[in-house]
């Protein structure tokens, strides 16, 4: 049989139901009297090409005219065109609209033409087979997938509200339903095999149960329910598919049919992505559902690869590769990221490439790579020993310190801003440099000050609680910024109100070396005094050493950004500050 005598057989067993629009329900305006049969009249006229007609409202009674044009599509208007692709008769009516109520005609039009070209069109032809397909092509649900089935709100194109990781629904007689999309009669069949899982919230069990497909339940929550089945009770279902706007539409011929999960919504379902092997649905009602499916037996190509990583010569240093990459033609690499296991990773699209990495502490290492290709994830993951400390890597706590802020994950205790004597901000960003040591975290802080002396960033520890710096002296930050800034630390005893500064640290500056690199400030508070005789009050010469200043005593770190200069605006990217343990503190 050739190909012209499989799609005759199509036309000749059932012509194609045409949808689009939804229906329209209109109110009745107050337009005029109520139209008679006998005034009611339109014309059918060719339109660009041999399947697009005009059809013109005539009537020589004004209303609003609605028509039915008889291939599945509804419209409003007083001239419209309809698009008939089959040799058929097409059934067109129009209701007119009036006050007092509505009147309809129906004209029969004869199609002698058929647009083989839809006919034959690719995505019919990856629905159905094809006319290589006289028995039609069966799909079932794509369930090793991620969100192959999915929910989110009506206005959206996401399913955000739930996305069934794969094999969700394993157990309840789901992933066996068959859907059968025919050419030949453009007919389309479902087989659940007794049993099928549907939306119990939605009402698809009522919907089904009334209709006799759902004969029995076994098993419920709040959302879902698994039902017996009766599928011989859909009746003779039939499909379509339409293009409205630029999208692609399926539309089964009755709610009895349905594609995929029966999730209760009106059996029209937006084509969101599609090719021979996979189609990726959307439908819509109270809520928006998705729904991704392969044809049966199908076996997704993967893309398979050994991941190789090897120590070089250099302290600390491996390579990652990618050996023995297969990528199947129909694949498109769009991403590879490599995840060192330390907090750092890098991205590229050439699977060739040998990717370098050396890490700065020891110890065991869970690497990844992550090729994703076509929307699909391929991991690999290795572990990697590392034996020693890198020759340049500086221990960053010390004995008895903390981390106080790491301006991500760990805030043992919030960083503020003073600027009681000018403008100044603190904010989260994300870490300007974060491939390198020594901070490859994904954010920090960022201190800004304006016109300002004084202004500063504090962490203030919370009541009763103080450093002790009888066990440790040293305090540490990350700072990033301009060559040549200067970066002050000093302590503080804010019991004392507006004279706290009588109790200050005297100046620990840290400067600058490099232009937009991190670097280690340290802060060693051994032999540094506090306070000045001057005041009149407390002072000393070392504050480690003195019992009324090394316990018990400061419970504020302040930083701030060129001191002293209140011209201009100077910023400094801050992370990791960390000091002496203080105990008791979560």
């Amino acid at each position: 049989m050739n190909k012209r005598h499989i799609i005759f057989s199509a036309l000749v067993l059932v012509g194609l139901t045409w949808f689009g629009c939804e229906p329209m329900e209109l109110d009745k305006p107050n337009i005029g009297n109520a139209p008679t049969a006998e005034q009611l009249d339109f014309t059918i006229t060719p339109g660009d090409d041999a399947f697009h007609f005009v059809i013109t409202n005539t009537s020589t009674v004004k209303g609003i005219a609605n028509w039915d044009l008889g291939n599945g599509i509804k419209a409003v208007g007083n001239s419209v065109t309809a698009y008939y692709p089959l040799a058929k008769t097409y059934n067109i009516t129009l209701t007119l609209y009036a006050s007092g109520g509505s009147t309809s005609k129906t004209k029969e039009f004869e199609q002698t033409e058929t647009d083989w070209s839809y006919l034959e069109s690719p995505i019919i032809t990856a629905l159905t087979g094809g006319v290589d397909a006289p028995n039609g092509k069966t799909w079932v649900i794509d369930s090793l997938s991620e969100a192959h089935l999915g929910v989110g709100p009506a206005d959206s194109y996401s399913p955000v509200w739930w996305a069934a990781a794969p094999l969700a629904k394993s157990g309840h007689y789901l992933y066996d339903d068959e859907f059968t999309f025919k050419l030949v009669g453009f007919t389309y069949t479902i087989d659940t095999h007794g049993k099928t899982h549907v939306n119990h919230d939605g009402n698809a069990d009522e919907d089904g149960l009334s209709a006799g497909y759902y004969v029995s339940s076994f098993w419920n929550d709040a959302y879902d329910i698994d039902m017996n089945t009766n599928d011989a009770a859909r009746g003779e279902l039939t499909w379509s598919i339409s293009e409205e706007n630029g999208k692609y539409y399926i539309q089964i011929s009755s709610q009895s049919g349905n594609i995929s999960y029966d999730d209760g919504n009106p059996r029209k379902y937006e084509v969101l992505e599609w090719n021979e092997n996979f189609f990726h649905l959307r439908s819509v009602g109270g809520a928006a559902r998705y729904h991704k499916i392969i044809p049966k037996g199908y076996v997704r190509p993967t893309i398979s690869y050994t991941l190789n990583v090897t120590a070089t010569a250099n302290p600390n240093e491996y390579t990652f590769a990618l050996e023995d990459l297969t990528v199947p033609s129909s694949f498109t690499i769009s991403n590879i990221t490599y995840d060192f296991g330390d907090g750092s990773s890098y991205q590229t699209t050439n699977g060739a490439e040998v990717v370098t990495h050396t890490y700065m502490r020891k110890g065991n290492y869970n690497t990844k790579v992550t090729v994703t290709a076509n929307g699909q994830d391929f991991v690999k993951t290795s572990t990697v020993a590392v034996a020693a400390n890198h020759p340049t890597y500086q221990e960053y706590l010390l004995d008895a310190m903390v981390m106080y802020n790491d301006f991500g994950e760990t805030t043992l205790v919030p960083m503020q801003v003073d600027q009681s004597d000018g403008g100044a901000t603190l904010e989260i960003v994300t870490n300007p440099n974060n491939t390198l040591y020594p901070n490859r975290s994904a954010h920090c802080a960022l201190f800004t000050k304006y016109n300002s002396q004084w202004a500063n960033a504090f962490t203030r520890l919370p009541d009763g609680y103080r450093f002790d710096l009888t066990k440790q002296t040293v305090f540490k930050v990350l700072v990033y910024g301009k060559a040549g800034d200067q970066v002050l630390l000093k302590l503080e005893n804010t019991d004392r109100g507006g004279n706290a500064w009588q109790t200050g640290t005297h100046d620990l500056i840290y400067t600058i070396q490099n232009d937009n690199k991190w670097e280690i400030a340290e802060f060693n508070f051994a032999g540094v005094g506090a306070g000045w005789d001057w005041t009149g009050d407390i002072f000393t010469g070392d504050v480690t050493t003195d019992s009324r200043f090394n316990k018990d005593f400061y419970n504020v770190v302040r930083i701030m950004i060129n001191p002293g200069n209140n011209g201009g605006t100077f910023s400094v990217h801050l992370d990791d500050l960390a000091g002496p343990h203080i105990e008791g503190l979560k």
